[in-house]
């Protein structure tokens, strides 16, 4: 039996962009999880994390685990305390995004299904993301024209 614990500070990948900068530590993985899938996320003072968006196959958990994130939800923003818990569900009622406005970093733990096939929503840009039932990413793009079933079958 493998244990990870929230307060550690060993970090799987870093993200170094301006305005996004944040570790992850890769919990379901180090866990060995074949259901559940988790990341832990520590958050920098004045950065986000992820770009604001909803999963259409899978439910994600929020776990406060330090400090006073902003969320960004579909119902607006609020700032969540330590042991707060939150759910994403599934499809347009998922809309989510974490920020850090404080002066101190910020931990969250993320949990979700690991449901594939899978589409994610990117509101602000107009953005659909899909991935195979490998993992694999499919597309990334804005949608165009509608077509018919039949378009290009000839």
């Amino acid at each position: 039996m493998e244990v990870f614990n929230l307060d550690g500070d060993e970090w799987d990948n870093t993200e170094e962009r301006e305005g996004w900068r944040s570790k992850a530590a890769l919990v379901g993985a180090r866990l060995n999880a074949e259901l559940i899938g988790g990341g832990m996320y520590e958050l920098e003072p004045g950065n986000t994390l992820w770009p604001y968006h909803t999963h259409h196959a899978n439910e994600e958990w929020l776990f406060v685990v330090r400090g006073r994130p902003t969320l960004r939800s579909a119902e607006g923003e609020r700032e969540l305390a330590e042991g707060d818990v939150v759910c994403f569900r599934r499809g347009k009622d998922g809309f989510h995004q974490v920020s850090n406005r404080t002066d101190s970093p910020v931990r969250v733990l993320m949990i979700s299904t690991l449901i594939v096939p899978e589409i994610v929503e990117y509101p602000d840009s107009g953005k659909i993301g899909a991935r195979s039932v490998a993992g694999d990413r499919i597309m990334l793009g804005q949608p165009g024209p509608t077509l018919d079933y039949w378009d290009g079958e000839d």
